[in-house]
């Protein structure tokens, strides 16, 4: 290229005295054209009519990346052109440029800007005009063909230049043949409501008036105010936008739309004096009054008189009419209004193409040719949801949610707000992808679990003709993350994509159709699905630019919560469009949280992100959550003395116990006492008439008995032959019985019971307990057991009801009776009264045994209050283990026993 040749073509065009054009390097291995040029005479120089004249007279390839102005060239003393004197051009977009408004163009900013260089990209930047060339065009094409999994060649950039073209080409392949298209036309005497409509409409129904549902705005406004004209142009933007001036009557139960004409609807705007001391709580209380959807317009307007150059706007909507979208174009359209009102005119602005409740009928028409195609998606991406995934909570949840709520908002630098969009940028994510998985990172190292469901608003704007639109498009969608396995911040962002991307594919089905088609189970003590909500939005308030006045967004709040926790990613942006820092705003239930406890989980939140910002290649279980201090509280405070848990087996420890304490009292049944010495030997012998009969290391015996002393004789005689234990339920039926054996590969019955008489599975053999093992030898036998052997596999009834069964080492046991809570006075006598076959007996039975103390068998079958009470009658049980259900079964069976277990336990 000849930079001499381009510059001849340049200085031809009426409005350039002189240009130089160089190739800048700004970024090693990205090598750009850039015009330099100087205005003829006091004119300016129109840069885009001049890239069109470039664009005429020279091949593409050598139309420069940038035209940049000058008063004058530099030049050297020499008088050539001084080429370190040029400044470096200004590219990309300042924050007035459109953002993303679905997630597909939100990745495509990513993309687009991480590819050219720049801070940030709106929807309508020109990617070649932004700086980028045919190399640079390849690079981004493949990133968007890996990312999307879109259909993209070079051409089709150079035709589709921007996001907002480049995302509609993508979609059209997929969407347009099943998409109606949305206009407006003939409507039927009675609109329906919309799906998200008709879900407020029943909540307003069953629950009655509430303030959950409010949207309060606040504009506190500076300066020479024309109440009268703020007046009429609040008319002037309900008569516009027909959302706001629609009531919601019900014809024999069924609501439907009432449009009222505007001169019926001018909204009242109510002149209300106000002091600074007072004005949050006169906010806050206006915020919260209720609207009568029948009747009422949804929309109310107030007008708080601070001083004589000082108010404060407040406009309340219901949730029903607007969403958080609709603040723009309801702010932009009021100052048109007021501007066109003081100077004594009606506003001039351009018909609106659609009203809301041709979206409306839209919507059904759309949902009756493709609502199934995408329950399909919903149905199999959401197969097996836990019922809750939330965070530990300070307090039981309540029957029926109160929706009380408070908030916490802590502030992220603008250096990690950098690091995250980079990252995002890199993995061909959004910041909201990185939010959500870090989001899920932190349920999951809080207990949570590996399956972590999140609740993301979408805007239901994917239509231009609803742009603009004041009304209630957005809805809810379900993100399913897998945290499982302990993946990499990078590979979770990954999943996460993948996830997303197909969600935000099948949008178009409201949340409560979605909730009817899959029937989790209801409550009215937390939200179906999911319990926690995230989103991700601009930090800077739209607010009305009126003439003579000063505008800023006043906050108010109405102390509520729709869900156990929402976090709110708040963007703050630099001029140059760039990263300035984060808000995030924990909204959270009053009546789950205290505020200590979700300040720390913020704190948490915001030393995760940065730990995934610097290391995104690190495990998330190996993440810094922890602050210092409370790093020391559990290792140091909580976790108490350090003490090295015994690396040895269940038969090695019990032997240990009796041969210090061989004379102690070790298990007692009525009047029946054994001590540890006597317990040992009778176990010693069964475990060696097990062997005989062929038992090994490792093998299956089934326990089919009652409590009793030789129940506990059983169990210790199994381990020391090595082998594992498999209790069984004396009243299970026999289908069952034989699935869990045959499921767990045992062999060999020791009973209690006349072996003859039991209907044992194919190949098993039964050992009665109650015969003599007198010819056996007393000693250990001499079997080594390593503590990661199995010591036991207890079946569960399985969440679906087939029998699953848990495997559980030496160690396991060992560790849970050396625990901290269960050693000491209070765990020395410990009564064994669950049935064998519930895992309760792991510490009724080893704790006490491990220790020196002493087991207390209950008699077998249940328990009844008389029971219970004859057992503490031989003596104080302070290790009780007792269950909700046994307690209330004394309780009603026996108050004053009742009251004796209650102190005991």
């Amino acid at each position: 290229i000849e930079p001499g040749e381009i510059e001849s073509a340049l200085v031809v065009h009426p409005s350039v005295a002189q240009a130089a054009v160089v190739v800048r390097e700004d970024r090693p291995g990205d090598k750009r054209l850039i015009a330099y040029v100087v205005a003829a005479g006091d004119g300016r120089v129109d840069t885009d009519a001049l890239r069109r004249h470039a664009g005429a007279a020279l091949p593409e390839y050598m139309v420069p990346a940038a035209f940049v102005e000058l008063d004058l060239l530099p030049l050297t003393a020499n008088g050539k052109l001084d080429r370190r004197a040029l400044p470096e051009p200004r590219l990309g977009t300042g924050p007035g440029g459109r953002q993303g408004r679905t997630p597909v163009e939100e990745v495509l900013c990513g993309l687009f800007a991480d590819a050219l260089g720049l801070p940030a990209v709106s929807i309508d930047d020109d990617f070649f005009r932004l700086g980028g060339h045919s190399l640079l065009a390849t690079r981004l094409v493949s990133r968007v063909r890996r990312t999307l999994g879109a259909r993209v060649s070079v051409r089709d950039l150079f035709r589709q230049p921007t996001v907002a073209r480049l995302a509609v080409f993508i979609a059209e392949g997929a969407d347009a043949d099943r998409r109606p298209a949305l206009v407006a036309g003939e409507r039927p005497e009675r609109v329906p409501l919309s799906a998200a409509q008709r879900r407020l409409w029943f909540l307003d129904q069953m629950e009655g008036p509430s303030a959950t549902y409010n949207i309060p705005l606040a504009v506190r406004l500076t300066g020479a105010l024309d109440a009268d004209a703020l007046h009429l142009a609040l008319s002037d933007v309900v008569a516009r936008h027909e959302a706001l001036r629609t009531v919601f009557p019900a014809e024999q139960g069924t609501p439907y739309q009432r449009v009222l004409p505007a001169e019926e609807a001018r909204p009242a705007l109510a002149l209300i004096p106000a002091t600074r001391e007072a004005l949050p709580t006169v906010l806050r209380d206006l915020s919260a009054t209720t609207f009568d959807l029948a009747r009422e317009l949804p929309l109310r307007a107030d007008l708080l008189r601070v001083e004589d150059d000082e108010h404060v706007l407040l406009l309340v909507t219901h949730h029903i009419a607007s969403d958080g979208w609709s603040t723009t174009p309801l702010m932009r359209d009021l100052a048109a209004a007021y501007t066109a009102r003081v100077e004594g005119a009606a506003p001039g602005w351009e018909p609106l193409p659609v009203q809301y409740a041709d979206y409306a009928l839209w919507q059904q028409a759309l949902l009756a040719a493709d609502e199934e195609r995408q329950l399909d998606h919903w149905r199999q991406a959401l197969e097996g949801l836990p019922e809750e995934v939330t965070l530990p909570a300070d307090r039981a949840r309540p029957a029926t949610a109160s929706y009380r709520g408070a908030s916490l908002t802590v502030r992220c630098p603008a250096g990690l707000h950098a690091s995250l969009t980079r990252l995002a940028r890199e993995s061909g994510t959004t910041l909201f992808m990185v939010a959500q998985a870090a989001t899920a990172a932190l349920l999951a190292r809080s207990g949570a679990g590996g399956d972590i469901p999140i609740g993301s608003p979408v805007a239901g704007r994917g239509e231009e003709a609803l742009e603009d639109l004041v009304g209630f498009f957005v809805n809810t969608l379900v993100l399913r993350t897998d945290v499982s396995g302990d993946p990499t911040f990078r590979e979770l962002l990954d999943r996460v994509r993948t996830t997303d991307l197909a969600a935000w594919s099948h949008q178009d089905v409201p949340f409560d159709r979605l909730v009817e088609a899959l029937n989790p189970e209801r409550s009215a003590a937390r939200h179906p699905l999911f319990q926690v909500m995230l989103s991700v939005t601009d930090a800077a308030d739209p607010v009305p630019r009126l003439p003579g006045l000063h505008a800023d967004a006043e906050f108010t709040t109405l102390d509520i919560a729709k869900f156990d926790l929402t976090f709110t990613f708040h963007e703050h942006r630099a001029p140059d469009g760039g990263p300035a820092g984060l808000g995030i705003t924990v909204e959270y239930a009053t009546d789950l949280y205290d505020p200590a406890t979700v300040s720390a989980v913020t704190a948490r939140l915001v030393r995760l992100l940065r730990a995934a910002a610097d290391t995104p290649d690190t495990p998330i279980g190996a993440l810094d959550v922890l602050a210092d201090d409370e790093r020391a509280r559990l290792l140091d405070t909580w976790h108490g003395t350090r003490r090295v848990r015994p690396a040895a087996a269940l038969p090695e420890l019990f032997a240990g116990q009796a041969a210090r304490t061989p004379d102690a009292v070790a298990l007692t049944h009525g009047a029946q006492r054994l001590t540890y010495a006597e317990l040992d030997r009778r176990a010693n012998r069964l475990a060696h008439r097990l062997i005989a009969e062929g038992v090994r290391p490792g093998s299956r015996v089934a326990l089919f008995q009652e409590r009793s002393p030789e129940a506990v004789v059983a169990i210790l005689a199994v381990v020391k032959a090595g082998a594992v234990y498999v209790p069984l339920d004396t009243r299970y039926p026999k289908d069952r019985i034989d699935l869990i054996v045959r499921m767990s590969g045992a062999e060999v019955f020791l009973t209690d019971r006349d072996p003859s008489g039991l209907e044992l599975p194919d190949g098993a053999r039964a050992l009665s307990v109650t015969d003599p093992a007198g010819s056996y030898a007393g000693t250990a036998p001499e079997v080594t057991v390593h503590p990661d052997q199995l010591a036991y596999v207890m079946f569960t009834s399985g969440s679906t009801g087939v029998p699953k069964g848990v495997a559980v080492t030496h160690r396991n046991v060992t560790e849970l009776a050396a625990d901290d809570r269960f050693t000491g006075g209070a765990h020395r006598r410990v009564l064994l009264h669950s049935p064998l076959a519930f895992d309760a007996t792991t510490y009724e039975l080893w704790a006490p045994l491990l220790s020196g103390g002493t087991l207390v068998v209950a008699p077998p079958g249940l328990l009844d209050a008389a029971a219970l009470t004859r057992v503490l009658a031989e003596g104080s049980v302070t290790g009780l283990w007792l269950t909700v259900g046994l307690f209330r079964l004394v309780a009603e069976e026996d108050p004053a026993a009742f009251a004796g277990l209650r102190e005991v336990w």
